[in-house]
């Protein structure tokens, strides 16, 4: 693969995931660490993402206030978003994730809603700020500099004294034979204990994450309620999670 080639996919993949890390960027790509670290240090020169320890980030997600032209997917992920928001009614405790799907979310949420939402993600809990009618409960702990979420015990521990209507997840990778999962550890942690303290739990994901798989199980396909994506429920790519219970939005 030539270099450009490289920098394609690692950029690609980094507007898919907000997060990459070099082990497994050698790995899909077949190329020493050597390569991969010097690609990312000139991907990072050139301002095209952030270089972190072992990998690196989205300058977007990373960058302060997400304006359209910068979130990846901006139109599916709003159609995401508006299909989420349409589950919540007045009166729910919701439980919410971090990432740009969450975020629009926030921002598609009707403006005389009357509902509590529960994050410990530091952009989410800034839109649901923005609201005149919700409440808004900041999960307390360390702050994943990465992520922008909390993680650590604290967090898990507040995290499961909670028991929320609905549970909403941005996620990184999902198929039916290992069920939901991301490459954070702390991340999954967190979404872990998010999913055990809701009575439902919607998944939201563009359709590009479909049948997918990233090292760290979050979840079984079986705990998923409801998976959202952009595309209509009849289409193909979404029939077998259909058929293995789960409905689809």
């Amino acid at each position: 693969m030539l270099k450009r080639e490289r920098h394609a996919y690692i950029l690609h993949q980094i507007n898919l995931r907000n997060k990459v890390l070099s082990a497994d960027l050698s790995l899909d790509i077949n190329v020493s660490d050597d390569t991969i670290r010097r690609d990312l240090h000139e991907l990072a020169e050139a301002g095209k993402l952030i270089k972190v320890h072992g990998g690196a980030l989205s300058t977007a997600f990373h960058s302060g206030h997400l304006a359209k032209r910068d979130v990846y997917s901006y139109t599916q992920k709003r159609m995401i978003a508006q299909k989420a928001a349409s589950l919540i009614r007045d009166g729910m405790f919701v439980l919410t994730g971090g990432g740009t799907t969450i975020i629009e979310m926030a921002r598609a949420l009707p403006q005389h809603l009357h509902a509590t939402f529960i994050t410990g993600s530091i952009p989410v809990i800034f839109e649901y700020m923005n609201h005149p009618t919700i409440e808004v409960i900041a999960i307390g702990g360390k702050v994943s500099k990465n992520s922008k979420i909390t993680v650590g015990l604290e967090a898990i521990s507040r995290i499961r004294g909670i028991r929320a209507d609905l549970c909403f997840l941005g996620i990184n990778a999902i198929n039916l034979e290992n069920g939901v999962s991301d490459n954070d550890w702390d991340v999954v942690q967190i979404k872990k204990a998010m999913v055990e303290s809701s009575q439902k739990l919607v998944c939201l994901t563009i359709a590009e994450k479909i049948n997918s798989q990233q090292p760290i199980q979050v979840c079984e396909h079986a705990d998923i309620d409801i998976l959202i994506t952009e595309r209509s429920p009849d289409d193909p790519l979404l029939k077998p999670y259909k058929e293995a219970g789960i409905q689809v939005l």
